[in-house]
């Protein structure tokens, strides 16, 4: 990880475990996300997971998920993800079919959704692009659809920006990684995750024209928000 972070067949690999032990409540969020998608879910309608990675919710909303004639198009531009995705959605999916993609989510086609989702996604993308993407997103949303939107958060007070970092690391370490092992992930990351502080993704959903936006999940530094059309 010394040399930069990538989606590659090594990180693959180790994925879940990896995300699981670095992010505080993903294995809450993900099948909250199928819960949400379950109740915003319309009839004959699309569901998008932009940046899919394994399918962890994609899987969970092809299990959730009631409406007839649904279904979702999984995307996410790393081939190692996506070849992974197949196989475990070809084992476990749902009722509700996946169409998973090696594809640019910012080429994707949003049209028709009711439920587009962005789980600590957005995130990796150059901070002049998101607008662009948020703004397609909500043009392809459905009236009454709903973006759920996972970020790591970053805050303008340092005092509390620092007392965040340190508890984060904290629960690393209670998950057995060791302080080589978070230093050489930060470093990598930081090359490549930045992360926006929550007044500037409720700003970014705001002029995209969406609204009703809540906060429903957050632990130190990761939250997760949904807002509607």
């Amino acid at each position: 990880m010394t040399s930069g972070f990538r989606f590659d067949e090594e990180v693959v690999k180790v994925f879940p475990d990896m995300i699981a032990r670095s992010v505080p409540g993903y294995e809450l969020i993900v099948p909250m996300i199928g819960l949400l998608a379950r109740r915003y879910a319309q009839p004959d309608s699309l569901i998008y997971d932009l940046g899919c990675s394994l399918g962890a919710a994609s899987l969970a909303m092809s299990l959730a998920v009631r409406a007839s004639g649904a279904r979702i198009i999984a995307v996410d531009n790393s081939a190692a993800m996506v070849e992974q995705c197949q196989q475990h959605l070809a084992e476990k999916a749902g009722a509700i079919p996946v169409d998973v993609r090696l594809e640019d989510m910012l080429d994707t086609r949003i049209e028709n959704a009711s439920v587009v989702v962005l789980n600590f996604t957005l995130q990796f993308l150059d901070r002049e692009q998101r607008q662009a993407l948020i703004d397609r997103v909500a043009a392809g949303l459905r009236k009454g659809g709903a973006l759920v939107l996972s970020e790591k958060i970053c805050f303008e007070d340092e005092v509390e920006q620092a007392e965040q970092t340190a508890w984060q690391h904290d629960f690393k370490r209670a998950q057995g990684y060791s302080e080589l092992e978070i230093a050489q992930k930060r470093n990598a990351l930081e090359e490549v995750l930045r992360p926006d502080t929550e007044a500037r993704h409720l700003q970014r959903l705001h002029r995209a024209g969406l609204g009703g936006t809540r906060r429903w999940f957050q632990c130190f530094s990761f939250a997760s928000y949904i807002a509607f059309k």
